[in-house]
């Protein structure tokens, strides 16, 4: 239990620490926990630090509690926001937590004794909580000075602030005094634009439990380029195979700097410090075989999805990248295909003409003007530089719906980047 904050620190998951903190995880079995905010049906891959942090804190003997915001997640946090974002109605962040509590389900351990992971909805508090009461019983603790201190409320002065979100701290910090109280839970822990609502809480406990209560922060991920972590040309970056594919999660991973895998191997992954002390020498030698890439890549895809998907994320990455043939592009699903030819040109041609089949050279000119004339065409089959499926075929060559992916897709392709995609319908 002692090692857990040393832990932390050597793979750059600390940013600020409560004094004490250190000696309250060795004194004892601590719970502690972090709030998850439900504006979406799924986590995201910039929530899985503090993910990562509850997995620590459990892997370390203590017991982690995961708390999805039923309650305010029909307010909104202020922290980090530039104005105020729409307010969700509860039928929307009922679905969402749903989601949420499934994906938590996939990370932490919920049956191993006395530190098994909970996970707690702030809704089944407040819903009993009256407004009068509220500012009576908490309101009256916290002081508009200490409130109007916090950086997520001096950087809206300017720009303007709700009494909705200027109140957030009090709601926040009234969970983690509820979770105190009701749950022995002594910790609270998020990312760094989190610490002036973690401590309101821990001031909270001070002042109305007589209690001591403590926070631990990490970083927000920033990436070396500056651009923002976590988002693709596409948006966030889901941990939902539904809103975001295997093969795209593992490419996100695959494709960043050699600097930010050397800092988000020892962050995501569980890998020792000697463990990962060698992969960056072993990389830093032979930098193009990307070896910190490959490996940060797989261990979160496989986490956060499973061993399969891995398998069908690098049978994608094959197709464009390396010798892959027809049974590979028979192995992934529809939205792994899409994704890999994403951008690709496509067209939808009636499925009716595969009734007597269609000669190869059709299929490139007319039916979808791939190929600009049948002499390119024939010049092409002479050449053997067409493909259908991966695999290369004659001017003899019919095709017929036994050759479509997934019962609808067929891929062409000429030399060795020029594809196309026909979608049968």
């Amino acid at each position: 239990m002692s090692k857990l904050i040393e832990e932390l620190q050597w793979r750059g998951l600390i940013h600020d620490v409560m004094p004490g903190t250190a000696e309250q995880l060795e004194k004892e079995m601590t719970s502690g926990y972090i709030g998850f905010d439900p504006t979406a049906d799924s986590l995201h891959i910039g929530n899985l630090v503090p993910v990562i942090l509850l997995m620590h804190l459990q892997k370390a003997g203590h017991k982690p509690i995961a708390l999805v915001g039923g309650a305010t997640g029909m307010v909104g946090d202020p922290s980090g926001k530039k104005a105020e974002r729409k307010l969700l109605d509860e039928q929307t962040i009922q679905a969402n937590l749903a989601g949420q509590k499934a994906q938590l389900e996939q990370f932490l351990d919920f049956d191993c004794g006395d530190n098994s992971a909970e996970i707690v909805n702030n809704y089944d508090w407040f819903k009993g909580i009256g407004f009068l009461e509220f500012i009576r019983d908490v309101g009256k603790h916290i002081s508009v000075n200490y409130m109007m201190a916090k950086d997520s409320v001096k950087s809206r002065l300017e720009t303007g602030m709700s009494f909705t979100e200027f109140t957030y701290q009090l709601v926040q910090g009234y969970d983690f005094y509820q979770l105190y109280t009701h749950k022995n839970c002594k910790l609270q822990m998020g990312g760094s634009d989190q610490w002036g609502n973690i401590v309101t809480g821990t001031e909270l406990i001070r002042r109305k439990a007589k209690g001591e209560a403590f926070a631990l922060t990490a970083p927000l991920i920033t990436k070396a380029d500056g651009s923002k972590f976590g988002k693709s040309e596409g948006g966030n970056v889901w941990l939902d195979p539904a809103r975001t594919s295997a093969y795209k999660f593992y490419q996100y991973w695959l494709n960043v700097s050699d600097e930010d895998a050397e800092k988000f191997i020892k962050i995501f992954t569980f890998l020792s410090k000697n463990e990962i002390e060698k992969l960056v020498a072993q990389h830093k030698a032979e930098p193009h075989l990307r070896t910190l890439q490959k490996i940060l890549a797989a261990d979160i895809t496989t986490r956060v999805h499973s061993d399969q998907a891995l398998e069908t994320a690098l049978k994608a990455s094959q197709i464009l990248f390396g010798k892959s043939t027809v049974d590979d592009l028979k192995a992934i699903n529809e939205q792994s295909f899409l994704d890999v030819f994403d951008g690709v040109p496509t067209k939808v041609v009636a499925k009716s003409t595969l009734s007597s089949g269609i000669n190869v050279v059709d299929l490139f000119v007319e039916q979808t003007g791939f190929l600009k004339s049948n002499g390119e065409a024939i010049r092409a089959l002479k050449e053997n530089s067409i493909q259908i499926n991966k695999q290369k075929v004659q001017k003899e060559f019919s095709l017929t719906d036994k050759d479509l992916l997934n019962d609808k897709y067929v891929l062409l392709q000429r030399g060795k980047k020029n594809y196309f995609v026909v979608e049968f319908n």
